[in-house]
């Protein structure tokens, strides 16, 4: 299928990018293509389906970073997934799984689970660096014996259900959920695609769509700070005693807000997982306090 995207090409010195990359991050969770010149410039650049929120984005770079160069193309009848092709990378995650476009599912590395994700517009496909940062902790889990079969998981803000799959991957059962609908339809074909449809299905509706008494022995929750918060106690009755928990979509400045909030419930300091400007906030063996 062929539609008409946007295109949006920008540079900026090395002292720029770190806030390039916080700012696109949360503006294009599909992700975006780098490349650097040798004085250290990088040139970024990306498609977007949406054209209004496209040119919104635009607007804001320039406001950003006046000397960027910033400038939109509109690509009519181009294919969005021959568009993503010219970039989509594969993404190695703690040592344990690699993130895979269909197109290169047969290429991976034997000694890494592969997850393969169907690019889509709207959706993540693990390039944002909370994703790497989510899985990489779940490999831990795993590896240290925190996680193991057949254990039952709620994968909240599923997205493109990538978390979920690696989670179904490693052996655990789980559900995936999002309040987006389109977001679900994406994580089912992906769970699809993976061949996981049995032990991770995917569902509409956000933490109060689970019934009240149901808990889970591992939940991760990829969001952002404020949703975060704002679920709190929702989220640690839903833990089993003993259980873990993994947030992320938390950028470092933001940390201490997330983990007071958790730690007035009664949870004990969390590790702290950090990559570039985001962490992910990791708990194990939640004491019975966890489900007051």
């Amino acid at each position: 299928m062929t539609t008409s995207l946007l295109k949006i090409e920008f540079s900026l010195p090395p002292a720029d990018y770190d806030d390039a990359v916080v700012y696109l991050s949360g503006a294009i969770q599909h992700g975006w293509e780098e490349s650097q010149a040798v004085d250290g410039t990088t040139h970024f650049s990306t498609y977007l389906e949406n054209h209004d929120a496209g040119h919104e984005v635009a607007r804001r770079i320039k406001e950003l970073w006046p000397d960027s160069g910033i400038r939109t193309e509109e690509s009519e009848s181009q294919d969005w997934g021959q568009s993503w092709r010219e970039f989509f990378t594969p993404i190695e995650c703690g040592g344990r799984f690699e993130i895979l476009p269909p197109w290169l599912s047969d290429e991976g590395h034997d000694n890494l689970t592969p997850i393969i994700i169907e690019p889509k517009m709207a959706f993540g496909t693990g390039h944002h660096p909370t994703t790497a940062l989510c899985l990489s902790c779940l490999a831990d889990l795993f590896r240290n014996g925190h996680l193991s079969k057949d254990m039952e998981f709620l994968d909240l803000g599923t997205g493109s259900g990538i978390l979920g799959i690696g989670l179904a991957k490693l052996g655990l059962k789980g559900l995936g959920l999002d309040i987006d609908p389109q977001a679900i339809a994406c994580a089912d074909e992906n769970a699809r695609i993976n061949n996981v449809e049995e032990s991770f299905r995917v569902a509409v509706g956000g933490i109060n769509a689970v019934p009240e008494g149901k808990t889970f022995k591992a939940l991760v929750a990829n969001i952002l700070s404020k949703p975060l918060i704002f679920m709190a106690a929702d989220i640690v009755r839903r833990i089993e005693p003993g259980g873990c928990l993994a947030l992320s979509g938390i950028l470092v400045e933001q940390a201490p807000d997330v983990i007071r909030a958790y730690v007035l419930l009664g949870l004990p300091e969390p590790e702290l997982r950090v990559s570039g400007d985001w962490c992910a906030l990791l708990w194990t063996s939640l004491p019975d306090i966890a489900r007051s």
